[in-house]
């Protein structure tokens, strides 16, 4: 028995409508060892995770852990048997102090009162393990991504699971968070447990795995140990196309010229900012990186209320006071929290006309079905959305779902577009996807401006970088020092690499 897989999965399906998300999908996972799935948006990576988890009920297959058949037709079933789960969107209550989204319902009592301070050392010593120092008391909603996504993990690990079940466990966090979660995943390995690592980071996947599987349109097309891949197999795996990031305006030297300034901004604080001052110009995408950056996105779309200074939009007026208001002046706001943006369990159409419905300051703000399919329609085809309109919108992969939210905010033809981490755990396909549709969305006159903690992304999408440290603008690049050591330098210490390379700053302001 102690040499017989973990985990078996044979011939599992899954439809959704007309759409096969799983067909005929075989899983080997053997005992004490990472199994990293990897595959492209849509190829039912997070389905199967689902499915394992007991979220999603399969058509037909079976499973048989622990060397039996099992039958997980609900999330309890798969706890009972002894497997985790974090997913991409983990269901935590960020209004709730950390400790309790950590015992969610599961409470240590003695003597029938709960002992608080058996949560507290608990929790303590697992979130110290995974390199997390946060108040514990602390609502969940105050942490980064990055944060709360350990926090998720810290959940399934308190339950003692046989088997950790990871959807692509960390796309919101920095490297050396990434570090420390696989330093965290070798020491269970070595304790005896085994993982499912689905990832759409093929550089993390091959790192943390003893075994790969590919899967592709449903079905598993590669099933090795690590070691045992040849080269032209991780060729295969790891084949991108020829060009991540679209051509940025800094190589269009005429195009970057004939641009003009839309928004200006004049000594603005609020939150962790203090006296920004910058100008953002129609037709670019303007890279924000550092202490402040979501901040400054945050007053920009109404979420928060400014402290001090002014801005001026293309439409004349000064910062919106609502996210409402925001959506009626033509400011949307694209976040790769997708669970902020989308309502999983209403259709695509629905999530689609979602954004129209509210912006509308004229005529009915009454939500047409009729309407709306027609516009779901035409966005999926515009967009390359594998789903049918009439579909939940949370049955969709990552990518799929970021690309509705996107959509739902094209719908009403942005002036400025605010992104903050629009790519995050998304596979490479789609980022290009995404990428390009950032682009177009500036070519056609929009102000962009991208907020993300991948450095690398802003140098290869964006036109110039503004960087912030501790919630003041530490400089611009632009051009030949449009490179990730001189923007890490500014974000980190507030000062550029080489004084050559210094920019100026009355160019930013």
């Amino acid at each position: 028995m102690s040499d017989s897989p973990i985990l078996l999965v044979r011939t599992i399906a899954r439809r959704f409508g007309g759409t096969v998300v799983l067909d005929d999908m075989n899983l080997v996972v053997e005992r004490g060892s990472i199994h990293a799935l990897v595959g492209e948006s849509g190829a039912g990576k997070s389905t199967l995770t689902k499915v394992l988890a007991g979220i999603v009920r399969p058509d037909r297959g079976t499973i048989e852990f622990d060397g039996k058949t099992a039958t997980i037709d609900s999330p309890n079933a798969a706890r009972k048997l002894g497997i985790g789960v974090v997913l991409q969107q983990p269901g935590l209550f960020p209004e709730r102090p950390v400790l309790a989204n950590l015992f969610v319902n599961r409470e240590p009592v003695h003597n029938g009162l709960i002992s608080r301070r058996e949560m507290e050392a608990r929790s303590r010593e697992l979130l110290r393990q995974l390199g997390l120092d946060v108040d514990v008391h602390a609502p969940l909603g105050d942490l980064g991504p990055g944060e709360r996504q350990l926090v998720a993990i810290a959940c399934a690990l308190l339950e003692n699971p046989r088997l950790l079940l990871l959807d692509d466990p960390n796309s919101a966090l920095d490297q050396r968070q990434s570090e420390r979660l696989f330093a965290v995943l070798r020491g269970l390995k070595a304790r005896g447990m085994s993982m499912l690592y689905a990832s759409n980071r093929l550089g993390d996947a091959l790192a943390i795995a003893d075994q790969l599987t590919v899967i592709r349109n449903g079905r598993d097309v590669l099933s090795k140990a690590r070691q045992e891949l040849t080269a032209s197999e991780e060729a295969m795996i790891g084949q991108l196309r020829q060009s991540l990031f679209p051509l940025p305006l800094r190589v269009l030297p005429t195009l970057a010229g004939t641009l003009r300034p839309q928004i200006t901004i004049d000594g603005l604080g609020g939150g962790n900012l203090s006296g920004i001052s910058l100008t953002a110009r129609t037709g670019e995408i303007l890279g924000l990186a550092g202490s402040g950056a979501r901040d400054l996105l945050a007053l920009l779309f109404g979420l928060r209320k400014p402290r001090q200074g002014k801005a001026r939009f293309p439409d004349g007026d000064g910062l919106p006071r609502t996210q409402t208001e925001a959506a009626r002046r033509g400011i949307c706001m694209i976040s790769g929290e997708r669970g902020n943006g989308l309502m999983p369990d209403k259709s695509i159409a629905f999530n689609m006309a979602n954004v129209v419905v509210g912006a509308r300051s004229w005529g009915s703000r009454w939500y047409s079905p009729g309407a709306a399919l027609g516009r779901a329609a035409r966005q999926i085809e515009a967009l390359r959305i594998r789903s049918a309109p009439e579909r939940p919108a949370g049955s969709l992969s990552a990518g799929g779902q970021q690309k509705v939210i996107i959509a739902k905010w094209l719908e009403i033809g942005p002036q400025v577009v605010l992104l903050d981490e629009p790519a995050r755990g998304i596979d490479i396909g789609s980022k290009q996807e995404i990428y390009a549709l950032i682009r177009q969305m500036a070519a056609s006159g929009c102000i962009v401006l991208l907020h993300s903690s991948e450095l690398s992304e802003l140098t290869g999408l964006c036109d110039r970088i503004l960087a912030f440290h501790q919630g003041r603008l530490a400089g611009e690049i632009i051009g030949d020092d449009m490179d990730v050591a001189s923007l890490l330098k500014l974000i980190t210490s507030g000062k550029p690499a080489d004084e050559s390379r210094r920019s100026n700053r009355e160019s930013v302001a």
